[in-house]
């Protein structure tokens, strides 16, 4: 995913999109909702899920500028039966301008019990990236510039990722990074070599019971690049009567974001959120808007096997609790 991250930052100079305060460098994740989204971008997840999950997340990033990033993703978390293992499949199309680039992975997990309820998962992807750059799709700023009078791109970045990922039934935190394969691309015409330096995901999050009714969760996603400038995501929702989620995010010195969530069945989840600029790209887009669908499969057999079985280890009566909240 680094790769994309340092293609896009190419791309963006290409067709002239700058803005004071605005930083090229688009990185991994970007997503709003990242607290439903943990298995894209950190592979240790796939094992801690309670069920199968699919999803499938859509985001139009800065609406009403030209060229700006759409991302969709299809991902799903698959824990094996022996509550020990979990395989994953991610698999994510970006536009930008006159770029396309389609990333595949596949994650494999197995995790370990820590104490009778906390867990450490350990995790591994393994995958690659397809780019193409059509530069007779773009209206550019400065034709003359020599990269545009290129050759088109078709090219395969292989991928290598991996993480951790720490969680009891009410918290969770995790380290991990997108690909160990950094890169240095040289290019003749313009006597430059970009590099791609490893990116480090950092998430937390923790579940407060206020009620029987209301749970409220603040998590934080924190994202550094060796010469980098640091992102940092800061959100919090609310949970009421295990159905409905409404909260806000920011994004240090980028974005605020309104987030919502219904739980429409015990099977299916949709969840949505706004994001308004607060940087100097704010005076030319209406934000940007993003949609997650999650399924669940097996959903009450595997929590209620999990739950008895912790329970059992605490001495506690066999019950089923609510779903975790992450």
């Amino acid at each position: 995913m680094l790769i994309r991250s340092f293609l896009k930052y190419k791309v963006i100079l290409v067709i002239g999109l700058y803005w004071s305060g605005f930083s090229l460098a688009q990185r991994e994740p970007q997503y709003t909702q990242y607290m439903y989204n943990i298995g894209s971008f950190n592979p240790a997840y796939v094992s801690s899920v309670e069920s199968s999950e699919f999803s499938a997340l859509y985001r139009a990033q800065w609406i009403d500028i030209p060229g700006a990033p759409k991302t969709l993703r299809f991902g799903a978390n698959i824990p094996l039966s022996n509550e020990k293992m979990g395989i994953g499949f991610n698999v994510v199309s970006d536009q930008l301008g006159p770029s396309s680039q389609t990333y595949i992975d596949v994650a494999y997990s197995y995790q370990v019990n820590l104490s009778s309820d906390s867990w450490l998962s350990f995790g591994l992807d393994a995958g690659g990236s397809f780019l193409n750059l059509n530069y007779s799709d773009g209206n550019f700023q400065n034709p003359s510039e020599p990269l545009i009078g290129g050759d088109n791109l078709n090219q395969f970045y292989p991928i290598l990722g991996g993480g951790l990922f720490m969680y009891g039934e009410n918290w969770y935190t995790g380290i991990s990074t997108p690909n160990f394969l950094t890169l240095g691309i040289y290019d003749e015409e313009l006597e430059a070599v970009i590099d791609n330096n490893i990116q480090l995901d950092f998430i937390a999050g923790y579940v407060f019971e206020i009620s029987d009714n209301t749970k409220f969760k603040p998590a934080a996603l924190i994202n550094y690049i060796d010469q980098g400038p640091i992102t940092v995501n800061l959100s919090a929702n609310f949970l009421f009567l295990d159905a409905f989620t409404i909260g806000a995010s920011y994004r240090l010195d980028n974005a605020v974001s309104g987030l919502a969530g219904f739980q429409i069945s015990n099977t299916m989840f949709l969840g949505y959120s706004y994001d308004y600029n607060t940087n100097g790209l704010g005076e030319f887009t209406n934000g940007s808007h993003e949609a997650i669908l999650k399924f669940y499969f097996g959903r009450e057999g595997r929590q209620r096997s999990k739950k008895q079985k912790n329970n059992k280890l605490k001495g506690k009566p066999k019950q089923v609790d609510s779903p975790r909240f992450f």
